[in-house]
């Protein structure tokens, strides 16, 4: 991995405007336990609502670590401004972070301008194909946790999110991929998995987020099942520059079900 570029307090690859705007939506992640929202998930949209696609495909090798720094700052500034009291989820690219202190100094000085405390930000761990490194993301994750940080990975048993992650890793979420929770409440060898990495989670101390539900039915199979923090269109879409509210009777209704 190449060097780290910060010189003097600046670094010529993580600052400066990027050449197209982009703004964030927040999706809730509810807890059935509690029956409320315990999360919001910061997804990147275009400035009028345009898919994340639409963005990420202007992100070129050159842009990736300042688009890496401005989407944590844009996050943090806009739960900020919608008085967000909830824990803040970011997700980010272990490319994008050469030297972990040095790349978390404007996450460090924004949540100070906003007065928004360390121990409210979770930082998933997104990647499109098998982790390389993972000793570097190891040095991360740790480095994140020194400084106050939550960690989660994402996409856990999509393929690339596999097993050998948790021999090195100690992050505090698993977020499982939508691909084991479509039609677990009728699926049997869903449902066998799904138990397995509720067991194992359990045993490494490790909290689970159900992502992608999107019926009641698998809602309630995986409250009864022990995994109670889900997201997913059944609870609601990513809402552009906004929260969600009027959820509260549904968790309620669901509390009581499970």
């Amino acid at each position: 991995m190449p060097r780290c570029a910060e010189k003097e307090g600046h670094c010529e690859r993580c600052e400066g405007p990027l050449p197209f705007a982009f703004t964030m939506a927040f999706q809730p992640i509810v807890d059935l336990a509690s029956a409320r929202i315990t999360t919001y998930e910061a997804l990147v949209r275009g400035p009028a609502g345009e898919s994340a696609a639409s963005i990420l495909t202007q992100v070129t090798p050159r842009l990736l670590y300042r688009f890496d720094q401005a989407c944590r700052i844009r996050a943090i500034e806009l739960a900020s401004r919608l008085g967000m009291r909830e824990t803040l989820s970011i997700n980010f690219l272990p490319n994008a972070v050469y030297e972990p202190m040095a790349c978390i100094q404007a996450t460090l000085a924004i949540s100070e301008q906003v007065g928004w405390p360390l121990q409210r930000l979770i930082f998933e761990v997104t990647e499109s194909e098998k982790v390389q490194d993972q000793q570097h993301l190891r040095s991360i994750i740790e480095a994140y946790r020194k400084t106050g940080f939550l960690t989660a990975l994402d996409d856990f048993g999509n393929g690339f999110a596999n097993l050998d992650l948790l021999v090195e890793l100690h992050p505090d979420r698993l977020k499982i991929d939508r691909t084991l929770v479509m039609n677990c409440d009728s699926d049997t060898r869903r449902q066998a998995i799904l138990r397995a990495i509720a067991n194992l989670a359990g045993e490494l101390g490790i909290g689970l987020v159900a992502e992608g539900v999107e019926t009641q039915a698998e809602a309630l199979w995986l409250a009864r099942s022990g995994i109670y923090q889900q997201q997913g269109f059944f609870y609601a879409r990513p809402g552009l520059e906004s929260l969600t509210h009027g959820l509260e009777p549904t968790l309620v209704a669901l509390q009581r079900a499970v």
